[in-house]
């Protein structure tokens, strides 16, 4: 097993060494399909489509250590506006209710505002995965009235409410430019009770270790965040670390590429298959291409045979029923509590 992954200029290049590492892992763990059928669910199917999680590009302002998309200032991959209006169409004719934007940082694609803006105009709710800091960079420091003129729900990464641990994770001075953020979203009525602007902040570990339950990690975040900065929010998602990209790196290079899997594989909980996010999204990268989540988007491993592959080709009946596509990074996803981009599967 390679010391670690450096980063390939080749996206495909780099997905395929990534995937002969966690193939690798059968020879030591059960493999995740042969999980799913001790529980009795296979194949894992979807059960329709409630969010169209759309990847507008790796371009972001931060590098952070447990990215698991790559993102950086200096990638250039950035979603069309051919592109993005197809994924309105689908919007309008499907009735899915809800649009969840990611990236990167999703704030930095052209056209970002337009889509917000023509998601809106058709009711739909708009999520914005956003780091934070990104609201009070040069250019972009409007955001927080834009996103609260047209009721975005802001998904916000803040991996620990101790400055240390979190600018070890995200780069020095993160947590100083996070928490200036916050209080920018706070004057505009984020996380505040009664002005229906939902703030939802996300947690991961900063090592290899699982998420701690959800409602008292988020009862310890508010008394903290509340108590030293006096900053409020509305709930907080736990997410597990899934062993792919920068993180899988860090990982093979200190050696804890093992032990990791195994926790995952021990801890894997059956009871969290019923509602993993991917029997209810579909993901969508900068070219369009689709996919079961962006999990498995980064590791380019599209939808099933027999799936159409392309935005422009989209079809709720056939989508909304297809089998989906795992790997071993999926016990990423089943592991004690379990994890989505929802926050923990079971509370």
């Amino acid at each position: 097993m390679p010391a670690s992954l450096a980063h390939s200029e080749n996206p495909l290049a780099q997905a395929t060494a990534q995937l002969r590492v966690l193939n690798g892992s059968l020879e030591n763990h059960q493999s995740f399909d042969k999980a799913l059928q001790r529980a009795g669910v296979v194949p894992l199917r979807a059960s329709g489509i409630q969010v169209l999680q759309v990847n507008l590009g790796k371009v972001c302002n931060q590098t952070c250590l447990h990215c698991h998309v790559d993102a950086a200032p200096d990638r250039r991959e950035s979603m069309s506006r051919e592109t993005a209006e197809a994924c309105v169409r689908v919007l309008d004719a499907s009735g899915i209710p809800t649009l969840d934007l990611t990236g990167g940082a999703p704030e930095m694609n052209p056209n970002f505002r337009w889509l917000v803006e023509e998601a809106r105009r058709i009711d739909r709710h708009v999520m914005d995965r956003s780091n934070l800091t990104i609201l009070v960079a040069n250019g972009f420091d409007d955001l927080p009235e834009f996103l609260a003129h047209e009721w975005v729900e802001i998904v916000a990464s803040l991996p620990c409410y101790l400055e240390e641990n979190c600018d070890r994770q995200r780069g020095a001075g993160v947590f100083g430019r996070s928490i200036q953020a916050m209080r920018r979203l706070n004057q505009v009525g984020y996380g505040l009770p009664d002005t229906g602007l939902t703030l939802t902040l996300v947690y991961n570990p900063i090592g290899p270790a699982l998420p701690p339950a959800q409602q008292s990690l988020e009862a310890a975040y508010r008394q903290e965040l509340r108590g030293r900065y006096g900053i409020e929010f509305t709930r907080l998602y736990t997410i597990t670390n899934m062993p792919i990209s920068r993180f899988l790196d860090d990982l093979l290079r200190t050696g804890q590429y093992d032990a990791y899997m195994r926790k995952l594989v021990e801890a894997f909980n059956p009871a969290t298959t019923e509602q993993l996010m991917c029997r209810t999204t579909l993901s969508v990268d900068w070219q369009g291409f689709l996919y079961d989540c962006d999990f498995n988007q980064m590791l380019e491993l599209r939808l099933g045979n027999g799936n159409l592959q392309h935005i422009r080709d989209f079809d709720l009946e056939s989508l909304g029923n297809r089998a989906i596509v795992t790997g071993q990074h999926c016990y990423g996803c089943t592991a004690g509590h379990g994890s989505s981009c929802q926050g923990a599967v079971l509370t």
